[in-house]
């Protein structure tokens, strides 16, 4: 097979009072890349603060030039089922599917029409953030766009049984830096998004959350900062290529 893989391991820590530098989580991930252009990622994300602990795990396909296509998601939460799904694009219909069940809610089939285009799904694991950036023509310099992307969970940690869910959120290309993290010093580019809608993400506004990519096509997130009600950090402390 003529592919290529991408590997690594994000930790995840606290810069809250009395918990600075305390790592709270982690995410390890691996990108597949074909020679027709598609790309699968794979990511395993642990949440251990705040309770209750979130477990998920992600398998997402696009197809060439981004096309969003399949998500599949198993999310466990407080270390028990929370649930598991599954959203299809079709892009010759635009129509969007989800087949989901879960212990609260049972099986539920949703069909409905993506109203035009969008830019991704939503996954939650951060290096499916890091990755949406690809979509932004950094070629036009510092601005910004809003993003359209359906999640799995609208939930700031998507901690709720899959169902689909539209988010519009503004990113920002702030510019090239270099950023040095435990994996190594890399030159990237400097990319945040900003939730500025009314109802905010999910109902509830997501503070900034700035990230530092890897300045190529691979978008691989070296750092991530939220500060606000979260207060995380996210490092890349390990990059296979």
């Amino acid at each position: 097979m003529k592919h290529r893989t991408v590997s690594g391991t994000i930790r995840y820590t606290s810069k809250k009072p009395g918990m600075e530098g305390m790592e709270r989580g982690r995410e390890s991930f691996k990108f597949t890349h074909h020679g027709d252009g598609s790309v699968i990622l794979r990511a395993s994300c642990e949440i251990e603060e705040p309770d209750p602990t979130v477990l998920r795990e992600v398998i997402y396909h696009l197809g060439p030039g981004m096309v969003p296509l399949n998500l599949h998601v198993h999310l466990t939460v407080g270390d028990a089922y929370m649930g598991s799904g599954w959203m299809r694009h079709d892009p010759a219909t635009g129509r969007l599917e989800c087949e989901s069940e879960s212990p609260s809610l049972g099986r539920i089939s949703q069909v409905r029409p993506a109203d035009g285009a969008f830019d991704a799904f939503g996954t939650h694991p951060v290096v499916g953030d890091s990755y949406l950036a690809r979509a932004m023509d950094v070629g036009r310099g510092p601005h910004r766009r809003l993003m359209r992307v359906f999640l799995p969970s609208p939930d700031h940690r998507g901690a709720t049984p899959p169902l689909i869910a539209e988010v519009k959120i503004n990113l920002e290309y702030v510019g090239e830096e270099q950023k040095t993290v435990a994996a190594g010093t890399f030159h990237c580019r400097h990319f945040r998004f900003v939730d500025d809608s009314a109802d905010g993400m999910g109902g509830k506004t997501h503070p900034d959350y700035d990230i530092w990519v890897t300045a190529d096509d691979d978008c691989i997130l070296v750092y991530g900062s939220i500060d606000g009600y979260m207060m995380n950090r996210y490092e890349l402390i390990e990059l296979k290529r």
